[in-house]
């Protein structure tokens, strides 16, 4: 069960990567016009604004699939569930909210 869910998740951040991918290189695009006044437009954000969510969002997901990958690699090792700090089995409703803890809720506080 874990697995499936969190691979599930990982197809999902990649596809938000593949978005966010997109998205930056139209921004990219739109920045390199020498035209583009955008800094002095008073209609929405700026496109330095708009690059820099989208690569704060970037690197958010990209952090996010790292802890996924290591989940993973956590059930491929058998060690999956259990506190890296403790020893002790993490529980179910813990890696329900969170497939990714590495941690029980008392090492975790």
């Amino acid at each position: 069960m874990s697995r499936d869910v969190l691979s599930a998740r990982r197809w999902e951040l990649n596809a938000l990567l593949m978005r966010l991918d997109t998205d930056d290189a139209a921004v990219r695009a739109d920045r390199s016009d020498a035209t583009a006044d955008d800094e002095h437009d008073p209609e929405g954000s700026t496109l330095s604004g708009e690059w820099q969510r989208i690569d704060a969002l970037r690197r958010s997901v990209l952090d996010e699939r790292a802890e996924v990958d290591a989940a993973l690699a956590r059930v491929d090792a058998g060690t999956y569930g259990i506190c890296v700090v403790c020893g002790n089995v993490i529980a179910p409703g813990r890696l329900e909210a969170r497939p990714m803890a590495t941690t029980c809720i008392d090492c975790a506080a």
